[in-house]
């Protein structure tokens, strides 16, 4: 083979004498880039193996296609030929196959014709000629770095997936816009079936130059639901993914789904075999081109298959509901705390957004089904809404839509067996000094890491329930005052904001920087912080600044988010006159906004 015939882009082939004597040729002659390296003597029998594998199948291969009666003798007689020669460790093979320079594995090769710069490469962390299977777990290699890395070295790329997230798309997409913009053939084949597939993802593909996408609208006989990603190199090194992934955050970043990596070298009948069926695919009718200009009958499917306004929210407490197994873990350990070691006042920590109120709710379900005679019950919290939440929430887990009563602000509860009440309610009625501190039998104590204000001392001091259940997202605080005094200092359960997000019970953080449009150079500085009036007027008052500055946010909310009808968002201002200006401008470009400030009453946020 000359170096004409040897195709630009990535290599992981042993180089042969008679091959290294060509590629030296090439490199002295100024033909070419190349990349040579050792390789450890564990990795080096993988390859080596291979190498010798594949001089053996010619062999075998040439003698088979003779054809005679003697062709599997003669076979057989090959085999164990170079059984004896490898037992006597015979290192001569000649006609220039013999291994002989350190360097042997061949990794890159770029001819420099037309090319006054030597290309930098982005290798995939596993082999090109080996398979492996992600698991997405923890200590894996990471299933979207290793898609981003397949991008960067392909020539052509295909992906087959049921449906596409725009919060998948947006991790890899940065590295597709630049594939296609150096002119990489895209071909993606997707479904509308169970109105999973974002159409803003679709819409972003299809503006991507050389891309092509197919989408089947037919998902009741279609239903496809294969998931395979292919790379096509020119050099013979192309490889897949197939396995369980959609194109999703949740299935390439953080899901534990299952994906194996074929490559053509190890596994070359099965990337021919995927390759047909997509091409197949591609030609049938029943998937059918997307152009921009079909946005709204793809919108349209979408919408169907998602069964949009057509939910009803207003169902009546027909459902057991029951722990999530990590609130059982946590009510089992509360359990323990109190039947083997006695200890009936016990703090849980648990992030926000893991369901505290509902692991209170179903502690208290679980001791009053032990007590036939009832269980009277306090829950404390310092905010009216908290309270609201944490009613609703009892009633649901107990199917008891008249459970409780709530006794804050003007609402004084009739019946003081069941009370959600709040902390200042509790001062202001001065409940201590006309009930029994004995009363009720459960205590459960919401943001339980406010009680080292003076205002709960009372509370906890006054009253003797059987179990007094605190709960919080944060035990420490800025002060340093101490709350884990009332538990002996000693914390029951716990599930740290970092614990809930490692085990998916979170969404994880993820942040996009935006260039702010306005020079915050000159504005004043004092104790810390940039001057609010300054920024008010660079950001609300000042027409034109202003204006750009609010059409940067709402360009950069388009610019990350799918659709925003499914958007609920909150930002954050620094003045009341910032806010009211933003809500103006959100509104005005057909975005539905509120300002909400100190003097805001009651404007029926949903």
């Amino acid at each position: 083979m000359s170096d004409d015939e040897l195709k630009d882009g990535l290599y992981e082939t042993v180089i042969s004498e008679a091959f290294g004597q060509q590629l030296s040729d090439a490199l002295a002659q100024q033909k070419i880039w190349a990349t040579m390296t050792t390789v450890d003597p564990q990795e080096a029998v993988r390859y080596l193996a291979d190498y010798v594998r594949h001089l053996v199948q010619c062999c075998l291969k040439d003698i088979a296609d003779t054809d005679s009666e003697e062709t599997l003798q003669n076979e057989l007689t090959l085999t164990n030929d170079l059984i004896r020669l490898l037992t006597a460790k015979i290192q001569e093979m000649g006609q220039g196959h013999q291994v002989k320079q350190s360097e042997f594995l061949l990794t890159e090769l770029f001819h420099r014709q037309n090319r006054p710069v030597r290309p930098k490469v982005i290798r995939p962390d596993t082999p090109l000629t080996k398979s492996f299977l992600f698991t997405n777990s923890q200590k894996d290699i990471s299933l979207v770095s290793e898609l981003r890395k397949e991008i960067a070295s392909s020539d052509r790329i295909d992906f087959l997936v049921s449906f596409i997230k725009f919060s998948g798309l947006s991790m890899i997409y940065p590295y597709l816009k630049q594939f296609t913009d150096k002119g990489g053939i895209l071909r993606i084949i997707t479904t509308t079936y169970m109105g999973a597939t974002d159409p803003k993802a679709i819409c972003e593909l299809a503006q991507l130059p050389n891309t092509e996408v197919h989408v089947s609208y037919n998902v009741k006989e279609t239903r496809l639901h294969a998931k395979s990603y292919i790379f096509h190199r020119n050099s013979g090194y192309s490889t897949a993914y197939i396995g369980s992934s959609n194109l999703s955050h949740a299935a390439i970043a953080d899901g534990l789904e299952w994906n194996i990596k074929v490559t053509q070298q190890d596994m070359p009948g099965i990337l021919d075999k995927m390759t047909a069926t997509f091409e197949a695919y591609w030609h049938s009718p029943e998937f059918q081109r997307f152009t921009l200009d079909q946005r709204a009958e793809l919108q349209q499917a979408i919408d169907f298959e998602r069964g949009r306004d057509l939910q009803n929210p207003n169902l009546p407490y027909t459902f057991t509901i029951r722990p999530y197994p990590y609130q059982q873990v946590i009510l089992d350990a509360l359990q323990v705390e109190r039947k083997e070691r006695n200890r009936w006042h016990n703090l849980i920590v648990a992030a926000t957004g893991t369901g505290k109120t509902a692991i209170a709710a179903f502690d208290y379900r679980q001791f009053a089904s032990r007590r036939p005679t009832g269980t009277k019950l306090l829950f404390i919290a310092h905010r009216k809404e908290i309270l609201e939440q944490a009613l609703s929430c009892f009633r649901q887990v107990l199917r008891d839509p008249d459970f409780g009563a709530l006794n804050v602000g003007g609402q004084r509860a009739v019946n003081p067996e069941h009370v959600f009440l709040s902390i200042q309610s509790f001062e202001s009625q001065k409940l201590w000094e006309t009930m029994d501190p004995a009363y009720y039998d459960m205590i459960i104590v919401d943001e339980f890491h406010h009680a080292a204000a003076k205002s709960y001392q009372k509370l906890l001091s006054y009253f003797h329930p059987q179990i007094l259940l605190g709960m919080t997202a944060t035990p420490e605080r800025m002060d340093g005052k101490d709350i884990l005094r009332y538990f002996d200092y000693h914390i029951a359960a716990e599930i740290r904001l970092a614990d809930a997000i490692e085990r998916r019970l979170l969404c994880p953080f993820h942040y996009f920087g935006v260039a702010d449009t306005v020079d915050l150079s000159a504005v004043k500085w004092t104790n810390g912080h940039y001057d609010v009036g300054e920024l008010t007027n660079l950001f609300a008052l000042e027409n034109i600044s202003a204006k750009r500055r609010a059409d940067a946010v709402l360009q950069a909310i388009d610019r990350y988010t799918a659709d925003l009808r499914e958007i609920k968002g909150l930002g954050f201002c620094v003045s009341q006159e910032h806010a009211r200006f933003m809500a103006d401008y959100f509104n005005a470009k057909n975005v539905p906004s509120l300002a909400l400030d100190a003097n805001t009453v009651n404007v029926g946020l949903i």
